[in-house]
């Protein structure tokens, strides 16, 4: 067994495509060490070694004319084709370039983030060289090889105030907890040292420690921004750099799906920094299912979280610093080593990333997909000596076949999945950007693809560290490959294309809707299809594996060659509310909600619960016990019995506290009780920070805007949350979900059934 996975592994890593040409091994960090070296730090059995290399850079024009009088020393090719940036200007020189950017600002009056520059040249010169070099981190390394920092500080609050600021003079870091990969543990006690010395101590121990990588929980939104500001205040060098360089920092802008983070950016030289925060924002878009993004709440929700974890209230750092210090630094190192396991749970994809692409590990981690593989695709034309496209301007492309078919409970349901549905059709018909005229696109998805099999299969077959190399592989794969379609609709990829895009959604749409028809044709009832998946009530003989299997197959017998359906799951029952929201109960009893309509985090948890308490109630055939179930919580509520956490709501700044204000006196946008908070709060808020409150008064009708109070303020022994409205939203809920306890079992979801459908039925289905 041992010997076929080293045979994937090596087969694999000696794909030039996916991983550049010469896959030196052993880099953990390329880094700028003068205007004309770069510096590689290689890991191996000697330990960390350090070469200097001449720095490759370049830049791609469309035209020469365009380099009329400059002056500074470059090295022109001409490339192959015809595509718009044909001329491939090198340099040896990061001077030499600045210069020349600046020389083609003037002579074409373009930036070269202009769309329509006639000049293309990277941001970062670290990447440049590896695009160019075709070399990427890790090759011939595991996750385990690596040395990984974690760090965590606590800061004290002056009295009288609620939030940390390092602007303040009374605040300071009263410890820093270091930990690492191979065991270390060190807890810098403010009991015993002063701020200045716990500073130059943390330092001190970097520089010993020599970590590749430091992980931290919210280490760009928090921890890096207080240390830089408390060490300027001691003048305390932040010499974190393996050169002996300091903490390098700008504003930058992180967008995750929908979500955009302003965020400032920390760079140190010869490390790579991961901040567990951001890896969690990664994760929730692909699950949704993550309850918040703190760090107990992840160290619970992976397992991690040791039973013996201390834990405290974080607004009472300060006091248990004064009174019991022991177990706030207790509570801190527990901290770093939950940093440390989420960290190896949400990273081992990039860390296989990192040896794709000509990134470090930190910066694909903060690039996007669709970027990645326009990374691809430069490297390989660059070093098959071809031009460059110029992305193609955007265009609307059509979504996939999502359709409801009926609502309600269902009971013995499977789900049918057509395996990368996209990606499929994309190499069954040869779906590829006609810009791609050396056919690198499909063969990296094909490549990918073929991988991925392998690895998933081999994967359930081995145990320990190998398993989890494959994993980490196999979901590498899964992310690359789902990637593709996205990229063609990518404006600034620059081999995208609208049109394939769209004649991908279009088979995707024909496909799916093929085999509906066939299902329903087969006697079974069709309850949601999304995409690529179909959740359905299969014939009443259809349920063990083998009867599913031979299902699947006549399924499967009309659909197109190269296109392969399989059970990707069966359920006890299902909940089927509206489009995309729906409630799995899996063989075991574990209920899995999907969707933002049934657990929105716009919703307080108390809601969630009720929520997950009527879903269970009714796929277990209990639906009569729904007002029982509804009145218990209302008497719980009315005795307070119902903690602040399970009433507050938490809401992210999407906007600065400026652009809020110019938009309320504006009349753009009404009033937002987490706004309003933080306007009146002394903490200097940013978008995409928390606030979390609850609602005071008495009233269901109250303005939640004047009544919010920040949950940190509640006091459980003088309650004065709005019990009426809490009782109000909980009635909102009972009311939303008893229909479906009148009528169980399934119904259908047409919508011209909305005009004939009872009152309470036909507002379920307008919602």
């Amino acid at each position: 067994m041992a010997n076929r996975y080293q045979e994937l592994a090596r087969r694999f890593f000696e794909n030039r495509l996916l991983f550049g040409n010469p896959a030196e091994a052993g880099i953990v960090a390329v880094e700028v060490a003068s205007p004309g070296e770069i510096e590689i730090f290689r890991r191996g059995s000697a330990g960390l070694t350090r070469e200097r290399r001449p720095i490759r850079l370049f830049l791609l024009l469309d035209n020469l004319a365009h380099l009329k009088g400059f002056k500074g020393e470059v090295e022109i090719r001409e490339l192959e084709g015809d595509f718009r940036f044909r001329h491939l200007v090198t340099l040896a020189s990061g001077a030499t370039l600045d210069a020349l950017k600046r020389h083609l600002r003037y002579t074409t009056g373009k930036t070269p983030n202009a769309p329509d520059a006639p000049y293309l040249v990277l941001a970062d010169p670290v990447e440049q060289h590896l695009m160019l070099t075709g070399t990427t981190c890790f090759m011939g390394l595991e996750l385990s090889d690596l040395v990984r920092l974690q760090l965590d500080i606590e800061t004290y609050i002056t009295p009288g105030f609620e939030f940390p600021s390092a602007a303040r003079e009374g605040d300071r870091v009263i410890a820093i907890s270091i930990t690492d990969s191979t065991g270390f543990e060190r807890l810098l006690s403010g009991k015993e040292m002063d701020e200045r010395s716990i500073l130059e101590e943390m330092v001190r121990i970097i520089a010993e420690r020599d970590p590749d990588v430091i992980e931290g929980h919210n280490l760009f939104r928090f921890d890096f921004e207080y240390l830089e500001a408390r060490a300027r205040r001691h003048k305390v060098n932040l010499a974190l750099g393996r050169d002996g360089s300091a903490l390098r920092a700008r504003p930058s802008r992180l967008q995750i799906a929908e979500r955009s983070i302003a965020y400032r950016r920390y760079d140190i030289h010869g490390r790579s920094i991961i901040d567990t925060w951001i890896l969690a924002q990664h994760y929730d878009i692909a699950s949704r299912e993550l309850e918040g993004f703190g760090l107990k709440q992840l160290a619970q929700h992976f397992g991690i979280a040791r039973p013996d974890r201390v834990y405290i209230d974080p607004s009472r750092v300060s006091e248990y610093f004064d009174r019991d210090p022991d177990k706030l630094f207790a509570y801190a190192l527990d901290d770093a080593r939950e940093t440390r396991g989420v960290a190896e749970i949400l990273s081992p994809s990039y860390f296989v990333q990192a040896k794709i692409f000509p990134y470090s590990f930190q910066n694909v981690v903060l690039r996007g997909n669709a970027t990645r593989i326009d990374a691809l695709m430069m490297r390989a034309y660059l070093a098959a000596g071809h031009s460059i496209p110029a992305p193609q301007d955007p265009a609307p492309v059509a979504g996939g076949y999502t359709e409801m078919r009926r609502c309600g409970v269902a009971r013995g349901v499977l789900h049918c999945d057509v395996t990368s549905l996209y990606p499929s059709l994309m190499l069954q018909y040869r779906h590829a950007p006609k810009s791609d005229r050396l056919g690198v696109f499909l063969r990296l998805l094909e490549d990918l693809r073929s991988f991925r099999v392998q690895a998933k299969s081999l994967a359930r077959e081995l145990q320990g560290a190998e398993r989890r190399n494959l994993e980490a592989l196999q979901q590498t794969f899964k992310i690359l490959i789902n990637s593709f379609y996205g990229y063609l609709g990518f404006s600034l990829g620059h081999f995208n294309d609208f049109e394939v895009a769209n004649a991908v959604t279009g088979r995707g749409r024909d496909l799916i809707q093929r085999a509906v028809a066939e299902l329903e044709k087969l006697g079974a009832q069709v309850i949601e299809v999304d995409t690529d998946g179909i959740y359905f009530v299969p014939p009443q003989a259809v349920w063990d594996d083998a009867s599913a299997e031979a299902f699947i197959d006549r399924l499967g017998a009309v659909m197109p060659e190269g296109i392969r359906l399989e059970i990707d799951g069966r359920y006890r029952a299902m909940f089927s509310y509206k489009m995309k929201n729906y409630v799995l109960l899996d063989e075991a009893g574990e209920m899995t909600v999907r969707g933002s309509g049934l657990k929105s985090r716009g919703l307080e948890r108390f809601q969630r619960r009720f929520m997950e308490d009527i879903f269970r109630l009714l796929m277990e055939d209990r639906g009569g016990d729904l007002e029982k179930l509804r009145d218990d919580y209302r008497a719980r509520l009315e005795r307070h019995e119902i903690g602040i956490a399970e009433l507050m709501k938490t809401e992210t700044l999407q906007d600065s506290l400026d652009n809020y204000r110019s938009k309320v006196s504006g009349k753009r946008r009404n009033l937002s009780a987490a706004y309003e908070l933080a306007l009146k709060s002394e903490r200097r808020y940013q978008s995409g920070d928390q606030i979390s409150y609850y609602v005071t008064g008495y009233g269901s009708r109250v303005k939640v805007a004047e009544a919010a109070r920040l949950a940190s303020e509640y006091d459980p022994a003088k309650p004065d949350e709005n019990v009426p409205y809490y009782i109000a939203k909980l009635d909102e809920l009972y009311e939303k979900f008893r229909v479906f306890a009148k009528r169980p079992g399934l119904f259908i979801a047409e919508p011209e059934a909305e005009e004939s459908a009872p009152p309470e039925q036909r507002q379920l289905l307008l919602e």
